[in-house]
């Protein structure tokens, strides 16, 4: 998915997490409408095409998909291509793919994940397995798969009129797992990972203003998903950061976003904060209890469909509906 921690905290506070409680007042899981079967689905049409590895032919099968789906469920979509130079030096080609929802006068909401899939299992015990592609349904499909169904609900309710619709960019960005391999003995290059985001950032840049603020969703599908206050998502989008698990506790779903701080995490949103200057928290699952702070089966042959709960996709998909709805 993407480099270890790079910063350690000083102190990694574990505090209580709140439990789900709710008053009469508060948000409630049952008015927001949104599918967890479908999100569900939309992850295992992605793996069914296979690995989406940049240049393969899962990738540009998995890129016609989404691109259809996003058409329709009634959003303008358009298609951002370049290189970037991936961890030995070389150009990689890039394919964010982006869907528009609402009047483009309006200032409007980042939502976002990425669509490809790790070229090496390099997290893998047998070293002869370390060089086959990761089938990543949790580690990339289960982001896309919440963005799906969040995009299907909002044509489907809206019904095009895009003067009533929320002013909403979903952006899926390509490249996100090329990162430096750890069998790889070069010279480490740095900002390997998360080219798509990169390349999205530098040609955003000049219209980030446009932007109330963004979310990223990276590995939000697994059953025992633990979604702790990211580093970066508080130092550069505190109060984003702060609504987002105020809406998740009050819609019953404390027990998956915790109260809790976690080390820095390289991900897309650190590159839309530091380039593009735009608000991003992101939502990911990371447990500090694992070595590397992500799953057993992360950038694994194991990172398939058996790690996809649809009550955790349902809980992160809602609690981003009710932020945008409201």
């Amino acid at each position: 998915m993407k480099h270890l921690p790079i910063v350690i905290l000083a102190v990694f506070c574990m505090v209580g997490c709140h439990k789900a409680g709710k008053t009469a007042q508060d948000a409630d899981a049952s008015t927001v409408s949104f599918s967890r079967d479908s999100a569900w689905q939309y992850v295992q049409d992605q793996i069914s095409l296979g690995a989406r590895v940049p240049g393969s032919t899962a990738h540009m099968q998995c890129a016609q998909y989404l691109q259809a789906q996003l058409r329709r469920f009634g959003a303008e979509t358009e298609v951002q291509q370049g290189q970037m130079t991936d961890y030995k030096g070389d150009m990689q080609q890039v394919v964010n793919i982006v869907g528009h929802y609402g009047n483009s006068d309006k200032r409007r909401v980042l939502l976002c994940a990425h669509w490809d899939s790790r070229p090496w299992a390099d997290q893998e015990e047998e070293y002869d397995n370390r060089m086959m592609p990761v089938l990543g349904a949790n580690d990339g499909a289960s982001g896309v798969g919440v963005l799906l169904e969040i995009a299907r609900q909002t044509g489907l309710h809206l019904g095009g009129d895009r003067d009533k619709e929320p002013a909403v960019d979903i952006v899926l960005f390509d490249c996100e797992d090329m990162g430096t391999p750890t069998f790889y003995t070069g010279k480490e290059r740095e900002d390997t990972w998360c080219l798509g985001s990169q390349m999205w950032a530098k040609e955003n840049k000049a219209r980030a203003k446009s932007y109330k603020y963004g979310i990223l969703l990276d590995m939000v599908g697994a059953p025992d998903a633990v979604f702790p206050k990211e580093y970066y998502s508080m130092a550069y989008a505190p109060n984003v950061t702060e609504q987002v698990w105020r809406n998740a506790l009050r819609l019953g779903y404390g027990a998956l976003f915790r109260d809790i701080p976690s080390y820095p995490v390289t991900d897309d949103h650190y590159y839309i904060n530091t380039i593009a200057g735009i608000p991003c928290v992101d939502i990911i699952h990371y447990d500090p209890h694992y070595n590397t702070g992500f799953a057993h089966w992360w950038h694994t042959l194991n990172d398939n469909m058996s790690n996809i709960s649809p009550a955790t996709l349902e809980a992160v998909g809602k609690t981003v509906m009710a932020i945008i709805q409201n």
